[in-house]
């Protein structure tokens, strides 16, 4: 497969592989389904930027380059995890390239920066980016998510912490961005829901060099929860260890910080610590075995959550294409068929979506163990079927305002 900077997927090869699946003529003729696929290559959320990249080339690779029996011509731009490059190569995918999906953005400030452009342009986009209000109190009818909100698994990591680990003080910590807020906060609202405390709140830069000045700040506490996203969960956790704080308290985390993709750089430093997340490579089920062996066979790594939710998105966009028999040019039909979508076999389990776009499935509990020499993320429990509200009263909710660094308020700080 040829590839540049741009386009991976394209060309005779894709050609070649629509003629052997016997094509009908008018598809043949449709020319390709052009997707455009924003990553980030630089910055603190480049190593989640490569995942996603190896995911999405995964998933069509084991297909051959096609969909629907059409060839697929995938358009690769580089948002440099900045809103307005984002906003500004968004708008080069959609006006230059034509695509006719939009896969990503990596972040929630992100798919927040094109949220208007979106809208306007009428641009269907598969996001694995957080950024709640999206689905929730200003939801986008252009905009699906296959993964979660950034909150969706710290709802039920507050759960299990309460309530089966049986944590009472916790301290958070998380990236001073929107997906961080959201993640910390979701966790906030469950736990004290759930009968904890929350009595430190903690935000760092994204691009924070060193973690030292915040944790030889942590008051007493029995709990730890971390939000952080890309390799910053991995510089925490070494330096929880560094500071002689490893065993101080319970670590708990969102879907990003304790990822299958940092697990064997943390080693025993991560050894012990539990994560909520909608994804785990060690899921038992067909698709998840066949993706991992091939992230592992061509890029010699585990996957974590980010080539994962690439990969799904990929799961979901072939569904809803094959459902309309490839017509996608059509955007109100190929919109309906994604939000419509059931999806029995993913490789994260089933997932369906509610009527704002977001994505219904199971989140899984994990705690880090070694097994045979290697660092796993071991599901320990599985709460099937969680939503993005998750045991709340969905009306009640929304007349709520969206979390954020404030909210809920922090009523046990000390």
């Amino acid at each position: 497969m040829r590839s540049n900077r741009r386009t991976v997927l394209k060309g005779a090869l894709a050609a070649t592989a629509a003629s052997a699946l016997k094509v009908p003529a008018a598809l043949a003729q449709a020319g390709p389904i052009k997707v455009g696929f924003l990553t980030v290559k630089s910055g603190a959320l480049a190593s989640g930027g490569l995942q996603m990249e190896q995911g999405m080339l995964t998933f069509f690779k084991e297909r051959n380059n096609t969909l629907a029996g059409r060839p697929v011509e995938l358009q690769i731009a580089d948002t440099a995890g900045n809103p307005a490059q984002a906003r500004t190569k968004t708008q080069e995918l959609v006006e230059r390239f034509n695509v006719h999906v939009l896969i990503g953005p990596l972040a929630a400030f992100e798919a927040l920066a094109i949220d208007d452009y979106i809208r306007s342009s009428k641009t269907p986009i598969l996001s694995v980016a957080g950024a709640e209000d999206m689905t929730q109190r200003k939801p986008n009818p252009w905009f699906v998510r296959p993964s979660s909100t950034s909150s969706q698994p710290s709802h039920p990591m507050a759960d299990y912490a309460a309530k089966d680990l049986k944590l009472k003080r916790a301290i958070t910590i998380a990236d001073d961005f929107a997906y961080g807020h959201e993640n910390v906060a979701g966790f906030q609202n469950a736990f004290e829901g759930a009968g904890g405390k929350v009595v430190q709140k903690i935000f760092t830069p994204l691009n924070a060099p060193d973690y030292g000045t915040y944790v030889s700040q942590f008051k007493n506490a029995d709990c730890l929860y971390t939000g952080h996203a890309g390799s910053n969960g991995l510089k925490l956790i070494r330096q929880l260890s560094e500071y002689g704080l490893k065993g101080k308290f319970t670590i708990v985390g969102g879907f990003t910080p304790i990822d299958e993709s940092v697990l064997q750089q943390m080693g025993e430093d991560g050894v012990g610590c539990y994560s909520a997340c909608w994804y785990s490579a060690a899921l038992d089920n067909a698709i998840n075995k066949k993706f991992v062996a091939a992230i592992q066979r061509d890029y010699k790594v585990d996957p974590g959550v980010y080539a994962a939710e690439t990969y799904l998105c990929g799961e979901v966009l072939e569904h809803a294409v094959k459902a309309i028999g490839g017509k996608i040019e059509d955007k109100d039909v190929f919109m309906k068929a994604l939000r419509e979508a059931k999806v029995p076999d993913t490789l994260r389990g089933p997932v369906s979506f509610d009527e704002l776009g977001n994505v219904v499935g199971n989140i899984y509990i994990r705690k880090v163990e070694k097994k045979d020499g290697k660092y796993v993320n071991t599901v320990v429990k599985t709460y099937p079927n969680v939503s993005q509200f998750w045991t709340y009263n969905k009306e009640e909710f929304l007349k709520q305002p969206v979390y954020s660094r404030d909210y809920p308020p922090a009523k046990n700080l000390e």
